[in-house]
């Protein structure tokens, strides 16, 4: 009866061992996240993982397009009196950032990890804005591009 059980054992350790590797396996074939870039209007804030990354390297231009394409992004409302805050991880910073506005580059580039706006450009037609909401993407990299964080503004009435 010992033999049985002991067999039984090593039955399960061998399943169990057999478990814990194929889950190692999946864990490892997980992507890491991507740098978060933050949008803050008065007390509301939204923080989005990257729309387009490609681990620190270029982006190839018709993949940059199909990103500014996405539709799947997150919002949050602002009132055009009040101040659009942008901040970015330290690893975006360190490649330099832009902000633009329905695809367009709205500043020039910074190493800051923290930018203001006023929230009225990103409704006044004469930034490129029209309608209710605005498309603004945080783009990564000064030369190419290494990163693109888009979030949709809407306009708070």
């Amino acid at each position: 009866m010992t033999s049985m059980h002991s067999a039984v054992r090593r039955r399960r350790a061998v399943a169990a061992a057999g478990a814990v590797s194929a889950g190692l396996l999946v864990l490892s074939a997980c992507s890491k996240p991507t740098p978060l870039s933050t949008i803050t209007v008065g007390r509301d804030s939204v923080s989005s993982e990257a729309t387009c990354y490609n681990d620190g390297n270029a982006i190839k231009t018709a993949d940059l397009a199909k990103c500014l394409k996405d539709t799947d992004i997150k919002s949050i409302k602002v009132d055009p009196d009040e101040t659009v805050r942008f901040g970015v991880d330290p690893k975006i910073a360190d490649q330099g950032w832009t902000i633009l506005m329905n695809g367009q580059p709205l500043t020039d580039s910074s190493k800051k990890t923290y930018r203001t706006i006023p929230g009225s450009v990103f409704f006044n037609a004469q930034y490129g804005a029209s309608g209710n909401s605005t498309l603004v993407s945080i783009k990564e990299g000064e030369k190419d591009v290494k990163g693109l964080w888009s979030f949709t503004l809407q306009k708070e009435s």
